[in-house]
């Protein structure tokens, strides 16, 4: 049986390394997702128009800044297919793969349908899908990979190994500040709120990554 296998990571850079390992691994460059919020300084972006929201007629500029440095290092092929996006309620997202189908819409950068609907077109429960959209909300990255159920726990491992964090327990310390869930109608985070959330967690939490049918 196929699986959906997803991991959330802290940072853009982290996601890139596990994708690389998967492909490293056997896995299908065809079955790996990439989602990665894109916010930025505005002058770290070119085609921002105020911190933390860039033109999203601009996202080819927008997917340049952040490949910068090699945050795609060992995974060229979905640097290359990344696209730049904006997003009701998380702001500007760099993503690569098949879910670019489900979230782009006619006209570059523009969004047809919100990340919830595209993680659920492929294969996430709605309320993971709701947490794993807020942790892109707050700087976070995801990757998803499909794979058949005898390597289910290998995707794990890998995504383990480079530290997937508990979403569930991720989601817990959300709730302990005042979060309520997800909403597309939120005010997405800036740079600065961003920054502290990565300083809030950069002890870790339990890893954890999720597999789903």
């Amino acid at each position: 049986m196929i699986k959906t296998v997803v991991g959330s990571f802290d940072n853009f850079a982290a996601a890139s390394k596990v994708a690389a390992s998967l492909m490293a691994a056997g896995f299908m460059q065809s079955d790996i997702n990439v989602i990665a919020n894109n916010t930025a300084r505005a002058e770290q972006v070119p085609g921002t128009t105020r911190e933390g929201t860039a033109d999203a007629d601009d996202s080819g500029n927008a997917a340049a800044g952040a490949l910068t440095g090699g945050a795609i290092s060992g995974a060229a092929g979905l640097a290359i297919s990344l696209m730049g996006l904006a997003i009701p309620g998380i702001g500007p997202i760099l993503a690569a793969g098949p879910i670019v189908t489900a979230l782009a819409g006619a006209g570059a950068g523009a969004v047809a349908g919100g990340l919830i609907g595209g993680l659920t077109e492929i294969g996430v429960p709605e309320n993971d899908a709701n947490y794993y959209a807020e942790s892109v909300r707050r700087g976070g990255a995801l990757v998803t990979v499909r794979a058949d159920g005898d390597r289910v726990d290998e995707a794990e491992d890998i995504m383990r190994h480079h530290g997937a964090v508990d979403i569930e327990d991720r989601a817990e310390q959300w709730r302990g500040s005042g979060w309520s869930g997800y909403s597309q109608d939120a005010t997405p985070f800036t740079y600065d709120q961003i920054e502290k959330e990565r300083t809030r967690y950069a002890s870790g939490s339990t890893q954890r990554s999720t597999s789903h049918s």
